[in-house]
């Protein structure tokens, strides 16, 4: 199996960094409450600053949505969204023992992360432009069709694994109780991205072999080096 943008995205997006997290042996029976609170910390000291829409990385991919033709205010980033609901409510939902670290992580560098259980992925994973018969499956089970030239995370069965880039992941491939390997994805594309993006990995790889007990492979890719596999 393996990961990569299509090279129309990188075309498009040459200043995108991506920062990539494969762990196996992921389970929901771990304390990892220390490290939420670190990485909530760091987020609620820079929501204390300005709100997450003066973020450079919200920036970027508001700009982004906007380049994709869709408005940045009615589709957001994963980053964006968390952010927002973190300022309001001061806390998020607990989901799973993963989830939780990674939204903590996202919260913290404001960059969005998506997090794939790798059983549900067929084959190879690319984030690339649909053709618009790519079929995708929301958390209550319907199933949407992507426009066409839409940016998704497809995989080789022509399953759309994710939407409009960073903006909703599928219930398909979600992570649950039965969950063991993980593919997890950080994109940014603000300046300074690749920066950002390798602390964002080193910091998720340490908290998951601190808590899981487990040696994560990471890597940083970029329009030279833009596959992952696993």
């Amino acid at each position: 199996m393996y990961f990569r943008h299509a090279s129309d995205i990188w075309r498009d997006f040459p200043e995108l960094s991506a920062g990539i997290v494969h762990v196996d042996g992921i389970h929901r029976n771990v304390s990892f409450d220390v490290h939420i609170a670190a990485f909530e910390t760091v987020a609620k000291a820079r929501l204390a600053a300005s709100s997450e829409g003066e973020f450079p990385e919200i920036q970027a991919w508001r700009r982004a949505f906007s380049r994709m033709g869709l408005k940045p205010t009615q589709y957001r980033s994963a980053s964006e969204a968390l952010l927002r609901r973190f300022r309001k409510d001061g806390s998020l939902p607990r989901i799973h023992p993963l989830i939780d670290l990674c939204n903590a992580v996202s919260l913290a560098f404001a960059i969005p992360i998506a997090v794939f259980d790798l059983s549900r992925v067929a084959g190879h994973l690319e984030v690339r432009y649909a053709s618009g018969s790519e079929t995708y499956t929301t958390f209550s089970g319907e199933t949407e069709y992507p426009e066409q030239h839409e940016v998704i995370f497809a995989d080789e069965d022509g399953r759309a694994h994710a939407r409009r880039w960073t903006n909703r992941q599928s219930g398909y491939s979600a992570v649950g109780d039965e969950t063991t390997a993980v593919l997890v994805v950080a994109e940014a594309l603000h300046a300074g991205a690749a920066t950002d993006v390798g602390r964002l990995v080193h910091e998720l790889a340490g908290a998951v072999a601190a808590v899981w007990a487990v040696t994560p492979r990471c890597a940083v890719l970029d329009r030279t080096a833009p596959r992952f596999d696993t």
